[in-house]
């Protein structure tokens, strides 16, 4: 046993600071050492210790037993270079000893001994039920360790009341009352990855695959791999097909083979049952498929491999945060404040009441064995069950084919390039089709739209755009000046175009609002409008998340995690250049999922002041035994203080300490395939803009509307009343939520400030 525990023995004097345990339990999740480091450099930076708690709940009852000690202090470096790592590095174990009441009370006198009365746990809802329940008892284990003399009445009276807050780790992302849970959108990269490989050889060969995913008594990895992935059909516990679902599922099929189409992808949750309760398993689909359809088919179980890997850019921050939050919950709380689980919803993490929390979470799979799947897809929340919905459509639509005398919309890319602008096309086309509508697509932005450049689209010609980085339509950021509108409108009388959706980034949305501001001059104009947000920079009003930007996050993660890589062999300093403009979400995003010790913003600015202290901070650091430091810049961080200046400054005031490296991601940021959560975003946002249009055919109306996802909603605003919520010198919104995250980068990357 180290001092710093000696010290806190029976009769010791009173702790002078907070101390906190840290520990993960039950199955590991990517982004619980995201977690873990945040929480360690959280509360020491907030003045407490931390002692880190090996192998869940066992560790806290073994603690004296295991080699090494089951509770150690944690510091700093303790948790330093973790961030890209899958698993936990402080171990995971599902403890039954836990379950026993003297096991809790042995872990009772663990913690006490060494003055932790303030807990954080991350695990899943069994983990969550053993801190309550512990939290509960605490009073009595207090009563009953000082009766039998293992610690001290003082002691007791210290230590009152456990103060506790959890964090869900789960890839199944099954918490009742969270939008996600942490591993569950890395594991959603793995899943997507397979598909999109399983595509190409199964399209070689025209075959079937039959992908099997996780999820005993949650769908939702399957349901949103599935329209992610741009699967056929997908088979989910909480919402089980009906009798006969083999005729429709191979009908559905059938009739993409007979179009052209060379593959099909099947997605089952391990946890799929039908109406009757009976299970279906991937191995009865392939079987069906065969059968059938009478042609090849293959089951690919991906199992485990969705729990490793680096965790994504977003199970990088949003962990980050949680743990962040987690530690200011169980330092401010008081003997009155009850158990919480720190979720998130939206892009803001809340606390929900923890009991609650895991009571409607193990209701879901009793209202699936009830057979109460109406009550079960309710649980999961409104997204769920829209999604669901989309995805019955986009499976089983209602028709393939445009007829005749139907409403014919435009769709039209415009700004810079984002992923996910094909995916963003294909669900308009496809939902477009299915609800009603012809589609056209228009050629290179509002120049295309000028010079006609435009095709109608049928249900086949997007067929394989789900994955596809790029805009097979082509954008421009060009803008239309007033002497071309005439143009424009004869091609739109011409097209007998009636609506216009518009995927874009900031010039899109001026040019929409352009066409609106023109449409008592020109009556062709006088058609309803949509702007949906699509921009690397997520810089658009009335939207905290642009289609395009989690997938340029990600390839900032990942650039900066091989650079680091690169430098792990030197004493080294990077400054790392993100794309943006004005806007400095990829930045503050990318610094704090990439470890970053400082970023620079143009919201925030650089002073002279500021890299005086960083340039003294830096060279102490490295004198006192730093490897590797990380600084990342927006690129309109400051006219003068560029990166290269910045690198320079670096170099000059080292005094043989470190090197220095400067990288400009550049426009590698807009390309590769589209992160699942792009694709997620761009469906939900599409599938609303087509509701609108039909909202304004119905109406007789031409109004023009901008949407975006505000916390956890789809909305939608006037465009008329966009310049409101603009800088438009900046070319940003007035109020970016992200910028209320500068409080958690300084707490986890800088000891010092």
């Amino acid at each position: 046993m180290t001092d710093s525990m000696s010290a806190a023995g029976i009769g010791a004097e009173p702790q002078p600071r907070a101390r906190i345990g840290i520990l993960t339990s039950g199955g590991d999740a990517q982004g619980m050492n995201a977690a873990v480091r945040a929480v360690v450099r959280s509360a020491i930076s907030a003045g407490a210790e931390v002692f880190a708690i090996f192998e869940g709940y066992q560790g806290m009852i073994e603690a004296d037993d295991m080699p090494g000690g089951g509770i150690r202090p944690f510091g700093w470096d303790d948790v330093g270079s973790v961030l890209h790592k899958g698993g936990t590095l402080i171990g995971t174990f599902r403890s039954r000893e836990f379950r026993e009441r003297a096991g809790r009370l042995r872990a009772a006198r663990n913690l006490i001994v060494r003055g932790i009365d303030r807990l954080v746990v991350i695990g899943g809802d069994g983990s969550l039920s053993g801190l309550d329940q512990f939290r509960r008892e605490w009073p009595e284990l207090m009563a009953d360790l000082a009766a039998s003399g293992e610690i001290g009445d003082d002691q007791a009276a210290r230590h009152p009341t456990l103060m506790i807050a959890g964090l869900v780790g789960s890839i199944d992302n099954d918490l009742v009352g969270s939008d996600m849970t942490i591993g569950a959108d890395s594991a959603l990269h793995r899943i997507i990855d397979a598909i999109d490989a399983l595509v190409s050889t199964a399209a070689s060969h025209q075959r079937s695959f039959v992908v099997e995913v996780m999820g005993r008594h949650c769908g939702y990895l399957a349901l949103m791999a599935a329209v992610a992935g741009g699967a056929d059909y997908v088979l989910i516990p909480e919402n089980p097909p009906t009798e006969g679902w083999e005729d429709r599922m191979c009908a559905e099929l059938r009739r993409g083979r007979g179009a052209g189409r060379r593959e099909s992808i099947v997605v089952v949750a391990e946890g799929a049952q039908d109406a009757a309760g009976t299970p279906i398993t991937s191995g009865y689909v392939r079987q069906v498929l065969e059968d059938r359809l009478h042609e090849d088919a293959r089951v690919t179980i991906l199992g485990h491999v969705q729990r490793g890997g680096a965790p994504s850019a977003y199970d990088r921050w949003a962990s980050t945060w949680l743990g962040y939050q987690a530690v200011h919950e169980v330092l401010n709380a008081t003997p009155d404040t009850p158990g919480h689980v720190m979720a998130i919803r939206g892009n803001r993490v809340v606390p929900v009441d923890l009991v609650e929390a895991v009571r409607k979470t193990r209701e879901v799979p009793e209202r699936i064995a009830a057979g109460d799947y109406e009550g079960a897809m309710a649980l999961r929340g409104g997204s769920f069950t829209e999604m669901r919905g989309i995805f019955h459509e986009l499976a089983e639509p209602s028709r393939v084919d445009a007829g005749e005398g139907t409403r014919r919309i435009a769709i039209l890319h415009a700004g810079g390039l984002a992923p996910g602008m094909n995916t963003a096309a294909r669900v308009a086309v496809r939902l477009g089709i299915s609800r009603g509508h012809t589609m056209l697509g228009v050629h290179d932005g509002f120049v295309g739209l000028r010079d006609g450049r435009i095709e109608q689209l049928d249900w086949d010609a997007v067929e394989h755009w789900t994955a596809d980085g790029g805009s097979v339509l082509g954008t421009r950021r060009t803008l239309p000046s007033l002497d071309q509108l005439y143009a424009m409108s004869k091609v739109m009388e011409d097209h007998r175009i009636e609506g216009l959706l518009i995927i874009g980034g900031f010039n899109a949305y001026l040019g929409a609002d352009l066409l609106r501001q023109e449409q008592e001059r020109y009556p062709t104009f006088r058609v309803p409008i949509v702007c949906v947000p699509a921009s690397i920079d997520n810089n658009l009003p009335g939207s905290e998340l642009a289609i395009g930007a989690d997938t340029a996050l990600n390839v900032v993660v990942e650039a900066i995690d091989r650079l680091k890589l690169s430098g792990s062999a030197s004493t080294r300093s990077f400054v790392v250049e993100t794309m943006g403009r004005y806007c400095g979400y990829l930045a503050m995003m990318g610094g704090i999922a990439g470890g970053a010790e400082r970023v620079y913003l143009n919201e925030t600015g650089i002073t002279l002041e500021e890299l005086y202290h960083d340039v003294e901070w830096l060279r102490d650091s490295f004198t006192a035994g730093r490897k590797l430091f990380l600084a990342v810049r927006n690129e309109e961080a400051s006219e003068h203080y560029t990166t290269d200046f910045l690198g320079r400054l670096l170099e000059e005031e080292s005094r043989g300490l470190y090197d220095v490296r400067t990288t400009i991601l550049g426009h590698t940021q807009q390309g590769g395939a589209p992160t699942p959560f792009d694709r997620l975003l761009a469906t939900r946002l599409v599938s609303r803009a087509l509701r609108l249009l039909d909202e304004e055919f119905a109406a007789g109306t031409w109004d023009s509307w901008h949407i975006g996802q505000v916390e956890s909603r789809i909305e939608q605003m006037p465009l008329a009343h966009m310049a409101e919520m603009i800088d438009m010198a900046h070319r940003r919104p007035k109020k970016q939520w992200w910028l209320g995250l500068q409080d958690v980068l300084r707490a986890v990357a800088d000891q010092a400030r």
